[in-house]
């Protein structure tokens, strides 16, 4: 447990030397409330561009932070020193995890005073929740990235899927069936209606897939890769 709380701590304090992730967790939440706050458009739904910005922002801020931070300490050997003093593996993924989730919720908190305050305790369980998926996500790519460069070219790649096409999905039939087999699109869902009614059963067997998925190739990656 120890080691797990040294991880975090390093990282909160890593966080202001790396700028990219700082920007990433912050970037959502001012432009959500700007938009809320200053674009409102006659006829345009309640809290429009928060659940709209809400999918995005799950789909990228916890998957490329958890890249990011592996690749870039792996490249820079911090992570062999890490576990080469008695730090574990899962207690290293356990702690950078867990510091991602944090930071991800703190932004979420912050999206979350732009909706009804009886909506919030949904909002933040959804979004927390699938935050959790695209953590297991970020963590694969960061394993099995060679450097920096290819992790931020494999993250990004995968991080535009999962955050741009419930948005596109909203404009277009096609993107929609496609959008419809990613959690993503299902998270957007659920916060257009605020309930768990909007997931109907085949979007919650997608979410268990997607989750089942993510999980499977984090596992397939560490025990093919580690953290070398």
């Amino acid at each position: 447990m120890n080691n797990i709380l040294v991880i975090f701590k390093k990282q909160i304090i890593d966080t202001f030397k790396n700028k990219s992730i700082l920007l990433q967790v912050i970037l959502y939440p001012v432009i959500t409330l700007v938009m809320e706050a200053l674009v409102r458009p006659e006829g345009m739904p309640a809290h429009y561009y928060t659940k709209m910005f809400s999918a995005m922002y799950v789909g990228m801020t916890p998957l490329i932070s958890m890249t990011s931070i592996i690749a870039e300490e792996k490249e820079k050997n911090t992570l062999r020193v890490l576990l080469m003093s008695n730090v574990k593996p899962w207690q290293y993924l356990t702690g950078i995890g867990a510091y991602v989730w944090v930071i991800f919720m703190f932004g979420t908190g912050v999206m979350a005073t732009a909706i009804e305050p009886a909506h919030i305790p949904f909002y933040l369980l959804i979004m927390g929740l699938s935050a959790i998926v695209s953590i297991a996500i970020g963590a694969c790519v960061g394993i099995n990235a060679k450097n920096q460069m290819s992790a931020t070219s494999q993250g990004s790649m995968v991080m535009l899927m999962l955050s741009f096409l419930p948005m596109l999905a909203m404009f277009n039939d096609g993107i929609a069936k496609v959008a419809n087999f990613v959690y993503t699109q299902h998270v957007r869902a659920m916060l257009d209606e605020m309930s768990f009614s909007a997931l109907k059963l085949d979007g919650a067997i997608i979410v268990a897939v997607n989750t089942i998925l993510a999980v499977a190739l984090f596992i397939a990656a560490y025990r093919k890769k580690g953290l070398e």
